[in-house]
């Protein structure tokens, strides 16, 4: 698996772990936070997902990588809702198993989440809220998930 940054391109997991620590390296007194969203777009031979991973730094900007999954195409949209949250969580959890969060273990962390309170979604809130803090991490929806719905949502066109 691998990541892109919009500058440096491909990255791998460890590679993408270095940039982070060296971005928070630059400003260590700096308070951060670890976001991760999933978006998705379904078009007529594929459903493409999209996760991003943000490390901002509060109050002065922040630096971002994201993966493409693809699949054949999903049309049910609790489907593709409940795989979008999957993918924010097994990124989390591949994070925590490669040792991210030994020196990010102060920085909270936010899944995002592409449901809102307009919109079909709103019937899936409190399913997918409720996983998402059931294992322990934050969960935002619209218009505070803007790592889905910004962010991944922007490279899944």
């Amino acid at each position: 698996m691998y990541f892109i940054h919009p500058r440096k391109g491909r990255r791998t997991l460890p590679q993408m772990m270095d940039d982070i620590q060296e971005y928070v390296g630059e400003e260590p007194g700096a308070s951060y936070k670890v976001i991760i969203g999933t978006d998705s777009q379904t078009r007529e031979n594929e459903t493409v997902f999209v996760t991003a991973v943000i490390i901002r730094k509060l109050g002065k900007g922040a630096i971002f990588f994201y993966t493409k999954h693809r699949h054949s195409p999903i049309h049910d949209l609790r489907w593709r809702i409940y795989r979008e949250t999957e993918y924010s969580l097994k990124c989390t959890e591949m994070l925590k198993e490669h040792g991210f969060f030994g020196f990010a273990a102060d920085m909270p962390m936010e899944i995002h989440l592409d449901v809102g309170q307009q919109g079909d979604t709103r019937m899936l809130i409190q399913e997918v809220v409720g996983w998402v803090t059931s294992v322990g991490y934050t969960a935002k929806i619209k218009p505070e998930s803007y790592a889905a719905s910004a962010v991944a949502d922007r490279f899944t066109k």
